[in-house]
């Protein structure tokens, strides 16, 4: 069982995208703000599997979720 805390970070790794502060801030100036009608694993600029591993963390409650929720919130701004 993996017990390490997630950050933004390590689910920017987990989605295979460049993970260091520059690049997570430039995807947020990139795609944010998203709108409120389009869920997060919705998103188009996300691949098959990154929208697959997002919706699955949040509907089965996994330990993703919350850094997952922290991700959209940063999104929505």
């Amino acid at each position: 069982m993996d017990t390490s805390k997630h950050t933004l970070s390590t689910l920017f790794e987990q989605l295979g995208l460049a993970a260091d502060e520059e690049s997570i801030e430039d995807f947020l100036t990139k795609y944010s703000p998203l709108p409120r009608e389009i869920a997060l694993q919705d998103a188009p600029f996300w691949s098959e599997s990154q929208s697959h591993f997002l919706e699955e963390g949040l509907e089965e409650d996994s330990d993703w979720a919350e850094v997952i929720d922290e991700l959209d919130a940063r999104m929505r701004h």
